[in-house]
């Protein structure tokens, strides 16, 4: 039997040792799903419940995996799902292949049913690489250059593939005028740095005497060369939220998460440096940086369209962060006095003082820090950690303690609702052996979660860990938008937007047969997680929590908070809107641990 385009496409794919298309089926992709079905189901088809879901699985594949997500949707309305999924790994540069259908070429022109111009659709979320085959010959040219533009711009592409396309019989480019052969792989280098500039920067790093670094995730792969430059310069580390996890919190010099998400410590290191290094990071917010003429600055990135953009520096190294920090660390002097760094050690350890502190405030039922803060202590080393944008994302950002090779991420620079449970699933074929926890509020549980959890059910007997928990923090309340109504616009919660119909979670999740745990009092929550860590099956923990917690920003200080207080204590609507007798004990029981 002849090849068909189809059939090559996905020999390909395992050719470049793709394992997993997440997806979701239609006629546009009739000629891809025929060929799968001829493969044997290699690379492995995932289908999941929405193709927007599909699309962040791929994202989060690719997040943890460190490998090209792909995914893969029918023509029309499947592939204009893809969408947010795409932007969610555009903006946190993430490598994504979108493979897609379209209307036979025929009908193309004709208002033919489920005809769009996908590459207009797509011309912005794929910028750095989007195109139609038209004719087989244009294979493996297109494919090839999708995945390798997407690995190497960190960023998602799209191939867009007629249905007529798909189903005719392969045939290779010939070595003839206007035809386009192609190669498997590739070899990326090690990007060093300019060696007069690692000197220059060595200089103005030893000139320094309060050195503040700032790492995000483009310095995940440079640990233990991290580590060790902070500890010549006697520097703390602040991370970008989507850097969380590429230094352990439990190093006593790490000050945790930076900016509006941001611990304090972080806030006081960038307050009183007089040296800014920043590793792999284009945090965007200006203002949680030291002030612009407080301090002289190293910037270093892979990628120089992000280079000198976010503070004025006054150098800034291209380069990998492994080797730039290598290269930089023989002409590092240690710093003798060590007064800064035990400055740092002594805010790191008093904010984590007060993590505790405040996550055993009493709530009615449950403060959702508590959830966070019980979670710290029994998570296993090597945990992949989701957390769905919302209040779930300040307390992630902010009161989880992560330790040993624990990975987390979440759409950092999207913000969008409802990644967490499809990244959790992208997570588990990504490390099928390693737990798994995602930490969604229910707004984005009733958006994406539940429907996911069908897929959770189909597929987790695979994963040779079966441990999945995702915990939902339950306040039938749209609770980040309901602050930031109150913080920013001075306005009341307005109920008819904010407030969720009520369910059940753990109903929902014992009803297509996961495991299901209902939490509603404080004392449950350490045996709910030691159940749910323990559990032959992935778990939703249904947590009741006190919407009426306010996620104080952590440069607020106690003076800064005690007027604020008192200003909602007085019922200045100006400022707070109408708030609750109960929110108003909350921020009085919370004030005495910023002090």
């Amino acid at each position: 039997m002849s090849q068909t385009v189809g059939d090559f496409i996905l020999a390909r794919l395992r050719d470049w040792g793709v394992e997993h298309v997440f997806g979701y089926p239609g006629d546009g992709i009739n000629g891809l799903l025929a060929a799968w079905g001829r493969a044997e189901n290699r690379p492995r088809f995932i289908q999941a419940r929405h193709e927007e879901m599909a699309a962040f699985s791929a994202v989060g594949y690719a997040k943890f995996s460190g490998k090209v997500g792909v995914c893969a949707a029918t023509s029309g309305p499947g592939a204009i799902h893809l969408l947010n999924g795409l932007y969610d790994a555009k903006l946190d540069h993430v490598p994504v292949v979108a493979i897609v259908g379209q209307t036979n070429r025929s009908a193309m022109g004709g208002s033919y049913q489920q005809e769009v111009d996908l590459l207009s659709l797509f011309k912005d979320v794929a910028s750095e690489y989007v195109q139609v085959v038209n004719v087989p010959e244009q294979l493996p040219n297109v494919l090839d250059r999708a995945l390798r533009v997407a690995l190497a711009e960190r960023a998602p592409t799209c191939v867009i593939l007629p249905a007529d396309v798909q189903e005719l019989d392969y045939s290779p480019p010939t070595h003839a005028f206007k035809m386009v052969p192609s190669s498997l792989g590739v070899r990326w280098p090690a990007v060093s740095p300019d060696d007069a500039g690692v000197r220059a920067a060595a200089e103005l790093l030893n000139a320094g005497k309060k050195v503040a670094i700032l790492a995000g995730q483009g310095a995940r792969g440079a640990r233990a060369e991290l580590i060790e430059v902070a500890d010549r310069l006697g520097a703390g580390v602040a991370k970008a939220l989507l850097g969380k996890d590429v230094l352990p919190d439990d190093l006593p010099f790490v000050t945790g998460a930076i900016g509006l998400l941001g611990t304090r410590p972080s806030y006081e290191l960038m307050r009183d440096c007089d040296t800014l290094l920043t590793i792999g990071s284009s945090f965007p917010y200006t203002q949680f940086l030291p002030d612009l003429h407080q301090a002289r600055g190293v910037q270093i990135d892979l990628d120089a369209r992000y280079i000198g953009m976010r503070y004025p520096y006054e150098i800034n190294l291209v380069g990998d962060a492994a080797a730039t920090l290598r290269a930089l660390l023989p002409l590092l002097d240690r710093k003798e006095d060590r007064s800064w760094r035990e400055t740092i050690e002594g805010n790191v350890a008093r904010w984590w003082e007060t993590v505790e502190r405040e996550a055993h405030v009493e709530g009615k039922p449950i403060n959702p820090m508590r959830l966070f803060w019980e979670a710290s202590a029994r998570l296993p080393d090597n945990t992949i950690l989701a957390a769905d944008s919302g209040s779930a994302a300040n307390w992630y950002a902010r009161d989880l303690r992560l330790r040993g090779d624990m990975r987390g991420s979440l759409s950092g620079t999207l913000a969008t609702m409802g990644p967490a449970v499809p990244y959790g699933i992208g997570a588990k074929y990504a490390h099928p052996d390693r737990p798994v926890v995602v930490f969604e509020g229910d707004g984005a549980m009733q958006m994406n979660g539940l429907a996911e959890l069908l897929t959770i059910a189909r597929y987790w007997h695979e994963w040779s860990d079966p441990r999945f928990v995702i915990a939902v923090l339950h306040n039938n309340d749209l609770n980040q938008v309901t602050w930031e109504m109150r913080a920013m616009q001075g306005a009341p919660k307005f109920t008819e937007s904010q407030t969720l119909p009520e369910v059940s979670y753990a109903d929902f999740a014992r009803a297509v047969g996961l495991g299901g745990i209902a939490v509603d009092e404080p004392g449950q929550l350490g045996p709910a997680w030691d159940r749910a860590l323990a559990a032959d099956r992935p778990t939703v923990l249904d947590v009741r929590t006190d919407p009426d917690f306010p996620p104080i920003p952590p440069h607020t200080t106690f003076e800064q908070a005690k007027d604020a207080a008192e200003a909602l204590l007085k019922g200045d609507e100006n400022r707070w809107g109408i708030i609750s007798a109960g929110l108003r004990t909350k921020v009085q029981e919370l004030l005495p641990h910023r002090a």
